[in-house]
């Protein structure tokens, strides 16, 4: 099955989340392809890698992935695995990416409606060493940017529809603890 997004075309690969109400809480088990097509609230971690100067980690997704490939992201992240925490997955998710072992800082969750149905968004960050190792298979490109070049790259590049939302989330989360 194929999905066009904007101009993404997104085939999926089916995975056993978590179907979880507007509160969080888990009504049962469903496959990622079941909650995406019924549009049902699921899970999904994701971190913003800084380095120790502050700049952030932006990558391309590969283009073999089967969700949006080829687009770029400010977040590291996927879906969270049945009985995993946001935690968990993030920092899965981290080492299958990046190459990087650690538990990333859990900042806040929130309901994302963008992208391909609504989800449970959890927003980590975690400071990286500059020199990360991606999985070529995710991960087909990545650089270093500092808050106002990627600024300029969320208006100029591709990017997936949760990084806008994650990024501004994130921003203000920020501005808020300041």
């Amino acid at each position: 099955m194929a999905l066009s997004v904007g101009s993404a075309r997104v085939c999926f690969v089916d995975e056993l989340v978590e179907r979880v109400d507007c509160q969080d809480r888990v009504l049962g088990v469903v496959t990622r392809r079941q909650a995406i097509r019924e549009g049902w609230l699921h899970r999904i971690a994701s971190t913003v890698c800084r380095d120790e100067r502050g700049r952030i980690l932006v990558h391309r997704r590969s283009e073999q992935l089967s969700r949006f490939p080829g687009l770029y992201e400010v977040v590291v992240g996927g879906a969270v695995d049945v009985g995993e925490s946001y935690g968990q997955a993030a920092a899965r998710e981290l080492a299958e990416e990046l190459g990087i072992r650690g538990l990333p800082r859990l900042l806040f969750t929130f309901i994302n409606r963008s992208g391909l149905s609504p989800h449970w968004l959890g927003v980590h960050e975690a400071v990286v060493p500059d020199a990360v190792a991606p999985d070529p298979d995710e991960v087909a490109w990545h650089g270093w940017l500092t808050e106002s070049e990627l600024h300029s790259a969320l208006l100029e590049w591709r990017f997936t529809p949760d990084s806008h939302e994650a990024f501004s989330q994130y921003l203000a989360f920020r501005t808020a603890q300041s």
